[in-house]
Parts: C-alpha cells; structure tokens; sequence
C-alpha cells in the first residue's frame, strides 16, 4: 500500500511538471526572474504540493507524501522567495487536513526542508548533486520525523527505505523532465530565432523581412500613411572579397549592419537580405526625410575605418536606393522594385550616391 501511494503521488508530480514546463514555455523560473514570476511558481508549487497531500498515506494523524519534491525545485530554480512562497502554502495546507502535533512536526520538516534547499543552491558542484544533497537532507529529516511519530517497527522497516527509494526517484524524475523540456524549449527559440534573422550581422534576414514588409505595407495602407524603403549595396564588395578574403568581408557586413542600425531612427527596421545587400523600411517617413537618412547612412560608411581581423583598415561605400508609397511610388507592393530601380541608377551612376526612385 505505501509503495502504490508514494507511486500515484510521483505519477501526479511528474504528469503536473510537465505541464507547467509546457506552459511556461521559454519564461522559465530563474533567480533573475521577476519578483511576479518568482511569487506565481512558488504558489503553483505550493498548490501542486498540497494536491500531493491529497492522494497521501494517513498513519493515525501522520501523512506521508512527495510534497516536499515541488518546495526542493522550485528552492533550486528559483532561490528564497519562491521557496518561502511554496513553504507558506504547504504549512497553511498541512493545517487544512488537521491540528496537532504531526501537523506541528511537518511545518519544521518544511522549514528545515526550504533551508537545507537554499544551502545547497550555495554549494560548490553540478546540478544533480544539489539535488541530491536536498533530496537527502529531506529523507534524513523525514527518517527522524516518521521514528519520533511511529514506533510500530514492522510499518517502519516497510515505510522508510520506500520512502527514500521513491522520494530519489521523483526527485531526479522531476528534476530531469523539467531540464529535459527547458532543454527543448532552448532549441526550439534558437531554430526560432535562427529563422529570421541573419547568422553574421544578427538583423532580420529575408525571411522576416518579407513577414514585416507585409505587415507594414498592409498597415500603410489602411492608415493612409507614408512608408519610405532604402535599399542598400556595397559598392565593389567583390573587390574586397577577392583582395582580403570572405572571413574579412563578413567583418565587413557586420560593422555595416551596426552603422546602419545606429545611423536610422529607432522603430526603424534594418534588415540583410542576402549578400551585400541591405534595406530600411522606414515607418511613417516623406521622401525628403528618407533622402536624409539616406545621406546620413552614406555619410556614415564613407568616413568609417572598416577594422579587418589583420588589424588592417579599409575605406568602403554604398550605393541607396530610396522609393516612398504615396509620393515615388503609388502601391507599397512596388516599394521594393522602385527602390532597387533608383539603386541601379546609383550604381550607373558612379556609385557612393542616394538616388530616388
């Protein structure tokens, strides 16, 4: 019968982190995380551990369970506040179920329990001895607890060693599956992140320029707005490819897309679209104030000194296309052609010039 109790209550642990993992999704409990977070995980453990209480074994006024694996985690993940969270809703719980002297002794195993957490969270190691180190200290403290309020041997010799062998168990199970779905949650935000935006210069590649573009066009639309777009290439970048090799052009790509991020306004949206070339929708923005972010750009990468990995420098600059919706350009859909049109004429004419469309 202790054995089959102690195993509901870790098929209940488990089946619940999970689902907590899978809903917190990447705003996982830390001890950076906000002080709402911290406080919201430490009353969802304290309520998880008093579900546990729930499907517990009942020794006259004793109750045996896994309440203490929620205050362990949460403890480790995310240091004092939530565990004095989750240890508050456990005592007031304990209480609900009965008054006496056993209820008295489960709110000092808690404490002692939360304590012992918090100086292992201190301690020199890896993640699992941590755990275990808690785990431990909670078995021990149980192991005194349960010979102070039980004196039948025979349900001693039974109770203690399942204790210990379940309470391992659910601890690592637990500490595992959440590691396991943190783990996932980190990879699927990295392929997240890595599809839209640009591995070298860390702007929006094509992608998600396509998915803003559409967004903003749709939007200019509707509003009535103006919506100015430049379209930006590196005049010769061929050259420096061929001179210094790709490694030093990339280093070139990187500091233009910093220049450009700092030389346009700050809800302006710079992306890659591949090679050497780049673009700016620029939201809300006439010809004219286009023409002069533009100039400024230009300006910018003209007087720069690209620092190459050799500690060499050189000079480059760029060519800009520029087109505005209600102004060069009578669709948003036709931004981008027109804005590549006076980009050509840039490049035809002499390059190192904003033209527009």
């Amino acid at each position: 019968m202790i054995l089959k109790e102690l195993t509901s209550n870790l098929a209940i642990l488990i089946t619940c982190l999970f689902i907590y993992s899978q809903l917190t999704n990447d705003s996982s409990l830390r001890t950076s995380s906000s002080l709402r977070k911290k406080v919201i995980a430490g009353a969802l453990a304290g309520v998880l551990s008093n579900i546990l209480m729930q499907y517990s074994m009942h020794f006259d006024q004793t109750i045996i369970d896994l309440r203490h694996i929620p205050l362990v985690l949460v403890t480790y993940y995310g240091g004092s506040i939530p565990s004095l969270v989750a240890a508050s809703f456990i005592i007031i719980g304990r209480f609900f179920i009965s008054f006496g002297e056993s209820s008295l002794l489960a709110i000092i195993f808690i404490v002692l329990i939360a304590l012992a957490a918090l100086t292992a969270r201190k301690l020199k190691g890896g993640k699992r001895a941590k755990i275990f180190f808690s785990l431990t200290a909670s078995n021990i403290l149980f192991t005194i607890l349960i010979l102070y309020l039980i004196s039948d041997t025979g349900i001693l010799l039974v109770m203690i060693p399942s204790y210990w062998v379940i309470s391992y168990i659910a601890g690592f199970s637990s500490f595992y599956v959440i590691e396991y779905v943190r783990e996932n949650q980190k990879m699927m935000l990295q392929l997240k992140t890595e599809s839209t935006t640009d591995a070298l210069t860390g702007l929006n590649n094509v992608r998600k320029f396509d998915q803003i573009f559409n967004s903003v066009s749709e939007e200019a639309r509707k509003k009535d707005e103006r919506l100015s777009f430049l379209f930006i290439d590196i005049d010769h970048f061929k050259s420096i490819n061929d001179t210094y090799g790709h490694k030093e052009g990339d280093e070139v790509l990187i500091e233009l897309g910093n220049l450009l991020t700092n030389a346009v306004r700050s809800f302006d949206i710079v992306s890659r679209n591949g090679g050497e070339e780049f673009t700016v929708i620029l939201l809300d923005c006439p010809t004219d104030r286009a023409v002069q972010i533009g100039e400024r750009i230009r300006e910018s990468v003209e007087n720069h000194s690209f620092l190459l990995t050799t500690g060499e420098t050189i000079g480059v600059t760029v060519s800009i296309g520029v087109a505005c919706y209600r102004e060069t350009t009578k669709s948003p859909e036709a931004l981008l052609n027109d804005a590549d049109e006076a980009l050509y004429e840039a490049k035809r004419t002499g390059r190192n010039k904003v033209c527009v469309a």
